[in-house]
């Protein structure tokens, strides 16, 4: 056999073993309101993929404006004329209810790396779904839990009208053991909450717990300060999470919230994970940001035992969660949501940033309640 046949042989052989290319997809919001809930999305996940050193993985990056129609125009274009393999990246779920049906329908995976709606758990759930952030309802009966720890007992709860506000409040009514001393559903996107702030001064409330994401919650928060209300606030991260904080400063001092990841979390993943995305973005972290960074590590770990054309193959790798998650223990319930351990942090200042920092523990090993609902046993 000659040298040269001997170098063909060993191309033929590389060829045929090489690693196919995967086609990401990332719809997500990088403009407007919810803008740095996107842009964390994207960067976390991009800092994981950059760190793999892998060229066999390309993500194309889209902003959905937080428009449903737009956000399924895209998906739609991804998926018919650009072939993508893998969906991700939707903040929000009035969006993910627009579009993961018709993804999976069509034979895409999609790993949600924040919205989390109940259907999509339940009735709804799919083989070609995964949740990688936790389910809507986690950090939400977290906080009711937490509610009954702090001794609260007559809290008035508040959140926007669409199915992550709606699926907040069935979580922490879940876990609350209190009464209620009033229940609201503002508009999405609103940014006035004076007659909110006004009927909570009029009850005979004990405290407030809130969901109101990204520039939401920012307009809350300084209004109810400015209006010098001293019940004690509650509530999910995504209400005290590291971009809302900066804008929000000193008003969201001392308030405690409940989250699945925190920047202190002791554990080597997310030490390293920190410090990376500070240095590459001269910016802590967010939560969007640690889920993004996730939701990469588990398609990445997925990519290196199944191909994404052996759709059998791959999605049981990646229902293995076989990677380093910054929360620590990480897994999957049945309907492919993470079971994970919910803890209670406070808002804190350090050297002039505010950040969030552990105190306590609301859940442990959570799953979710629509485990029944979902067929996939």
């Amino acid at each position: 056999m000659t040298k040269t046949t001997i170098a063909a042989l060993a191309l033929a052989a590389l060829a045929g073993t090489a690693t196919a290319q995967t086609k990401v997809g990332m719809i997500t919001t990088l403009s407007g309101g919810g803008a740095s809930l996107g842009v964390d999305t994207r960067d976390g996940f991009m800092l994981a993929i950059e760190q793999s050193g892998r060229d066999d993985v390309d993500v194309v990056i889209e902003d959905d404006e937080r428009a449903p129609d737009r956000a399924v125009q895209i998906a739609d274009r991804m998926i018919q004329s650009e072939r993508v393999d893998v969906l991700t990246g939707i903040v929000w779920s009035n969006l993910a209810m627009a579009v993961v049906p018709s993804a999976t329908a069509q034979g895409k995976v999609y790993l949600s790396t924040n919205a989390a709606p109940a259907q999509l758990a339940g009735r709804m759930c799919h083989p070609n779904y995964f949740a990688v952030s936790y389910q809507n309802d986690n950090l939400h009966e977290a906080a009711g839990a937490w509610a009954n720890q702090a001794g609260y007992s007559d809290t008035f709860v508040m959140a926007p009208n669409y199915p992550a506000g709606r699926d907040g409040l069935t979580g922490f009514k879940r876990f609350y053991e209190g009464e209620l001393a009033g229940e609201i559903y503002t508009d999405l996107g609103q940014t006035d909450y004076a007659a909110e702030i006004a009927e909570i001064r009029a009850s005979d409330a004990d405290s407030v717990f809130f969901f109101l994401p990204g520039g939401m919650g920012i307009s809350f928060l300084k209004q109810y300060s400015d209006a010098g209300v001293d019940l004690p606030l509650v509530g999910p991260a995504f209400s005290f999470d590291q971009g809302i904080l900066q804008a929000t400063g000193e008003a969201a001092l001392g308030v405690r919230n409940t989250s699945q990841w925190s920047p202190d979390l002791d554990n080597p993943a997310n030490r390293d994970f920190v410090a990376a995305f500070e240095e590459a973005h001269g910016r802590l972290p967010s939560l969007y940001a640690a889920q993004g960074y996730d939701t990469a590590n588990l398609l990445l770990s997925a990519l290196d035992r199944a191909e994404v054309s052996d759709a059998e193959a791959f999605r049981a790798a990646l229902a293995e969660a076989d990677f380093d998650s910054v929360r620590g223990d990480f897994s999957f319930a049945s309907n492919q949501h993470p079971i994970q351990d919910i803890y209670v942090r406070e808002v804190v200042e350090e050297d002039g940033v505010f950040t969030n920092r552990i105190v306590g523990t609301a859940l442990e090993d959570r799953a979710n309640a629509y485990l029944d609902a979902c067929d996939m046993q």
